[in-house]
């Protein structure tokens, strides 16, 4: 037993350690694991450096550690692939970071400071931006929407496959994978080679009366819009399943929201609404639909609705409590546990600070920014954008194929360049060896496309 005491571990005083063995009669610490085998316990000393004692010491060592990383603020990024480099208003920040919303964000007596007042009002906002009814308080993240949507269909329509086409992004594609286990049967959809756009004649070669629902990604992970998206719903209602639109909602100023092509289920990831990347996230998921008993019933997650109390005030409040597994632990539909509901609140706080027109600029920004970075890369010698004929948004496939180097390659030499490159299709999707997926959002500047054609030009020179 070691006779130092480490300020940041709880009962690491050796006299605090022995009252506490006095107390529940144990002569060592050794005897709380004596059913632990012999052989299976560390005899050795960890590998870890010197502890530091000191709070000013402990600040200068994790932040010469922390000035090791790079980020998006210090190098240009043309990163995205389901994580996107967007704007935080200052806003969104100051009020996430209030006391009332930080500490509290699942508390329940917290309601009189607003957080069920706050998250209604996110809740509107999102419905009104995909043109849905009902929307729900943010789940883990947009894998984990996705997967309750397909689950949520299942069950309203009472099969067990979902039809799910291969240009959907391949990390929320395996979290789905595991999430519909072991019930529901996952037939894939083609894209076609020379859209990338969903196969039509793949769809309909594979949709059955036995579909619960047919997912379709708008934008799809290749950046392109799924302009047959309408036809797609139609396929998928005639053989009596569900359209569930997997939808980035910072692309909705300007794309027709999911409820005008006969989507039934919305649903997604908010990270692109005010989150900061954060090493990969936060990230938070959204679902919505129509307001008809058959969708809400079958939500896991918690809706909050307003009504007005006995004082003649509003109110802010669970929405048919009784669906969740708070509520009905043995019997629920899925279980529901931390909700990403502070995430919720920032996104709320962003939609609020931009409202419908500045939602309508930003989609004009990113899809401006597009445009020039297909235009100026155009003219570096080894790249070529014809390798989809689909129109992109806010990312675009980049065929470096003519030029005889690798993608992970030139994206080792752009970094050396500082600069974020793409993401490397080929180790998704072995038919687009030799291809990049590049991202711009509203952050993106002509320069940053200037200094990224010009490094592209001498790594490929």
């Amino acid at each position: 037993m070691s006779a130092k005491m480490y300020p940041y571990i709880p009962n690491s005083d050796e006299r605090v350690q022995r009252e506490m063995l006095e107390y529940i009669g144990a002569a060592s610490i050794d005897e709380l694991i004596a059913d632990i085998p012999e052989d299976m316990r560390m005899k050795q000393k960890m590998n870890l450096p010197e502890a530091v004692s000191d709070e000013a010491g402990l600040f200068r060592h994790v932040g010469s550690m922390l000035d090791k990383n790079k980020t998006a603020r210090e190098l240009v990024c043309f990163l995205g692939a389901g994580c996107y480099n967007r704007y935080v208003p200052a806003v969104v920040d100051e009020v996430v970071n209030r006391s009332e919303f930080l500490t509290a964000y699942a508390g329940e007596p917290y309601e009189d400071h607003g957080r069920f007042h706050a998250m209604f009002e996110y809740q509107s906002m999102m419905a009104e931006l995909l043109d849905m009814d009902v929307c729900n308080v943010p789940n883990y993240d947009g894998s984990q929407a996705v997967g309750t949507a397909l689950r949520m269909a299942a069950r309203i329509t009472r099969r067990k496959e979902v039809l799910i086409p291969r240009n959907v992004n391949p990390d929320t594609l395996r979290a789905v994978q595991t999430y519909l286990q072991p019930d529901i049967s996952i037939t894939y959809v083609d894209y076609s080679a020379k859209s990338g756009r969903i196969c039509l004649d793949s769809l309909k070669e594979k949709l059955t009366d036995k579909a619960a629902a047919v997912l379709v990604m708008n934008p799809n992970f290749f950046g392109v819009i799924e302009e047959s998206a309408q036809d797609i719903a139609e396929l998928a209602h005639a053989n009596g399943a569900l359209m569930v639109a997997w939808v980035e909602p910072s692309t909705l100023g300007l794309l027709t929201p999911p409820s005008r092509y006969g989507a039934d289920i919305a649903c997604g990831d908010i990270q692109g609404l005010g989150l900061h990347m954060n090493y990969g996230g936060g990230v938070a998921g959204f679902i919505a639909t129509k307001d008809e008993p058959r969708f809400v019933d079958e939500y896991p997650s918690r809706l909050f609705g307003v009504a007005p109390t006995s004082e003649r005030e509003w109110g802010f409040g669970d929405v048919l409590w009784e669906r969740t597994s708070f509520a009905n632990r043995d019997g629920a539909k899925e279980f529901v546990g931390t909700h990403s509901a502070l995430w919720g609140i920032a996104a709320g706080v962003y939609l609020a600070a931009m409202g419908p027109q500045g939602m309508k600029e930003l989609g004009e920004a990113v899809v401006q920014r597009q445009l020039c970075l297909r235009k100026l890369l155009s003219g570096v010698k080894g790249i070529s954008f014809d390798r989809f004929s689909g129109t992109p948004f806010q990312e675009v496939v980049a065929d470096f194929s003519a030029s005889g180097k690798k993608v992970s390659e030139i994206n080792r030499k752009l970094l050396e360049k500082g600069i974020l490159g793409g993401y490397d299709l080929g180790g998704s999707f072995p038919e687009l060896e030799g291809c990049m997926l590049l991202a711009v959002t509203e952050q993106t500047s002509a320069d940053d496309i200037k200094a990224l054609a010009s490094a592209l030009g001498e790594i490929l020179a």
